[in-house]
């Protein structure tokens, strides 16, 4: 007889939505499409870098490479219709974020709990964002009726909203970097804080 897979959402409250699936690197060598997705370059044993965004793979005589640019830079192109630079990355060195499946969180707050391998970026865990620390800026995404709403990002602390709800304003990712290059304010959302999560 064998044992069933353990429930990863056992003991939670009926109220409280389901956590969003958790971020989980791909090899972009792997295939797929990869225009304006979400990647992660860097090295293994070395270290990684994210918030950034690819373009269509470009072929250099026998070798595959990716264009890669900040968020920031994807957006105003995108936003403005104008060219932006993009240092071509060699494709085994790129991870695509694709969304993983839920599973059961480590527990424990210990060191060793904590390590990863170096041979590949991390899976991110979804964090509630009660628990996350500072909000502003971070990546969120915002779960009602089991759907998920990501390329959010946090534009202030949690607070008391207008209805006395503990809650935070996110604005889309588009307005959050339009703030930065054009100095136009976003428009926002007030989010419960029990249907937020950082990414």
């Amino acid at each position: 007889m064998t044992n069933p897979m353990p429930d990863p959402f056992a003991g939670q409250p009926d109220w409280a939505p389901r956590p969003p699936r958790p971020v989980a690197p791909t090899p972009a060598v792997l295939g797929g499409d990869l225009r304006g997705r979400r990647v992660i370059v860097g090295l293994p044993g070395l270290g990684w870098r994210a918030d950034l965004r690819a373009d269509d793979r470009v072929v250099q005589g026998s070798r595959t490479y990716v264009p890669v640019m900040s968020e920031q830079e994807w957006y105003r192109a995108e936003a403005e219709r104008t060219e932006v630079f993009a240092p071509l990355v060699p494709v085994e060195r790129v991870w695509v974020e694709e969304l993983g499946m839920a599973h059961t969180a480590k527990t424990g707050g210990d060191v060793l709990s904590r390590l990863v391998s170096m041979d590949e970026p991390p899976r991110r865990e979804p964090t509630p964002a009660l628990d996350a620390g500072a909000l502003t800026g971070r990546r969120v995404v915002h779960v009602d009726d089991g759907e998920e709403r990501r390329d959010l990002r946090a534009v202030t602390e949690l607070h008391t909203g207008d209805e006395g709800d503990i809650c935070a304003r996110v604005a889309t990712e588009v307005d959050w970097y339009r703030w930065a290059w054009s100095g136009k304010a976003p428009q926002t959302m007030e989010i419960p804080v029990h249907l937020l999560w950082v990414e």
